[in-house]
């Protein structure tokens, strides 16, 4: 996509909050994660800072498979996505039936000055695109889906979590200059034996 297109990624985690189930694992990375801390703090909410860029989806598929009477959401940045996408195929191989993963899609690497991302034109010397979702299909994602705007996403965020995964969402939204890194919610010690603990309790 190009910069500037897309909806309001607080408004689009909005809508997420307001459909995510009580026993879901959520695995937030980079600009989502900056905006996801903001909005929830449930135990079971992984925000994954200090974290190695592009690793998120990786992180998603080991705990859908450990864990696989919770449905895992992966919120990536296309960025992130770009640094790891061996990990589509991968995800595929195992094939959890319970991750879906949604990518953000703001055309730039958004944390370190915006800068456009090879997959968008304005990154590309021949001015085309990647098509993400097309690339999850040719891995071999089960649902694959894309969505340009706050209303088609509000209108199909249940048939997507509840779509029979792998899952992999596309979403359109826009950069939000000079927004920052994210910022870890506490030590990670605390955090990780907190997020142990809100996983052996089967209710939560």
């Amino acid at each position: 996509m190009s910069a500037g297109a897309g909806m309001p990624l607080a408004e689009a985690l909005r809508v997420l909050r307001a459909a995510r189930r009580d026993t879901d694992v959520v695995i937030a990375a980079m600009g989502a994660a900056r905006e996801w801390v903001k909005l929830s703090d449930h135990p079971l909410d992984w925000i994954f800072v200090p974290s190695s860029m592009g690793q998120a989806t990786s992180l998603g598929l080991g705990m859908a498979l450990a864990q696989p009477d919770r449905r895992v959401i992966v919120l990536n940045g296309d960025g992130g996505m770009l640094m790891n996408l061996g990990s589509l195929v991968t995800i595929t191989a195992q094939a959890p039936a319970n991750l879906v993963t949604l990518l953000f899609d703001n055309g730039v690497y958004e944390v370190t000055g915006a800068q456009p991302t090879p997959s968008t034109p304005a990154g590309r010397a021949g001015g085309d695109a990647v098509d993400f979702a097309g690339l999850a299909r040719a891995s071999g994602f089960r649902s694959v889906y894309r969505l340009e705007t706050l209303e088609a996403w509000t209108g199909r965020v249940a048939e997507v979590l509840e779509a029979r995964g792998p899952t992999f969402a596309v979403l359109d939204v826009t950069a939000m200059p000079n927004a920052g890194g994210p910022r870890s919610p506490g030590p990670a010690p605390e955090r990780a034996r907190r997020f142990m603990a809100a996983l052996g309790n089967r209710s939560s």
